[in-house]
């Protein structure tokens, strides 16, 4: 049985998505950058505030961090992470790979997730301890054990140079039996279902990771940043894989290992 945690947090990503597609299907997309240079639209925003204001009817005490509206401080230790869209330049230029990310966080720990991409019929949820599931249905990640004969995606390769991380990432592909760039939440999706076996990204934000990392998790994977240390809200890299390939991708990034492979 969902908790009435995952509920709320589907009945959120519900009338997020009510709003997101409205908007990519109407002729409303005005767009604004942010002062980090990143893009926002009506739809992030009101996505977020729809998001936000679900969570608060049922758990009123609870706090947030949202990318469009920041950190809203509540008094218990149930923090909601919210991405309203995260893929937004995607969504923009009328990609459908875009999707909501819902996370709950208890303290310092990742307990709930829900990756919901609307116009890919991909509804993505887990809780920790109970499994994950794709449109209601369990899934788990693959067995793939090599690099040799794994499936491996990757966020954008600029951000491997700016983080000097780039060794690693050109050694990683010229041994994976196939890469692809992807990008954003849907890799994850493919993981945690076993049509992917491992992901490595240089650049990311909690809202962009935690409601995967959950996922990925309950689906029998495991989900560090580049270092091999665990998720924070500070994490600033991923690695995701099936937890088989886990240590074999680190070693990648290790600074001697991606030197002299």
């Amino acid at each position: 049985m969902p908790s009435q945690f995952l509920k709320v947090a589907l009945e959120a990503a519900k009338n997020a998505e009510e709003i997101i597609t409205a908007y990519y299907t109407g002729d409303t997309m005005k767009v604004e950058m942010k002062a980090d240079e990143t893009p926002v639209t009506l739809a992030d925003r009101g996505a977020e505030k729809a998001i936000r204001e679900t969570i608060k009817q049922a758990f009123p005490d609870h706090g947030f961090l949202g990318e469009e509206y920041g950190i809203e401080e509540g008094d218990s230790p149930y923090v909601w992470i919210i991405d309203p869209i995260d893929a937004t330049k995607n969504y923009i230029r009328k990609i459908p790979i875009f999707g909501t990310q819902i996370a709950l966080m208890k303290g310092e720990e990742l307990i709930l997730g829900v990756s919901n991409a609307p116009l890919l019929n991909e509804r993505l949820y887990a809780e920790a301890g109970s499994g994950a599931f794709l449109n209601g249905e369990p899934i788990q990640v693959s067995d793939v054990a090599q690099p040799k004969d794994a499936m491996v995606c990757h966020g954008g390769l600029k951000w491997f140079v700016e983080k000097g991380t780039f060794p690693g990432v050109y050694n990683l592909i010229n041994d994976a039996a196939r890469t692809r760039g992807f990008g954003d939440f849907y890799m994850y999706h493919l993981v945690a279902s076993a049509r992917v076996d491992a992901v490595v990204e240089a650049a990311i934000s909690i809202w962009d990771i935690a409601a995967i990392t959950v996922i990925v998790r309950e689906a029998g994977g495991k989900v560090t940043d580049i270092q091999g240390q665990a998720i924070t809200k500070d994490t600033a890299s991923l690695v995701a894989t099936n937890g088989v390939l886990h240590n074999t991708l680190l070693n990648y990034f290790n600074d001697t290992q991606s030197q002299n492979q």
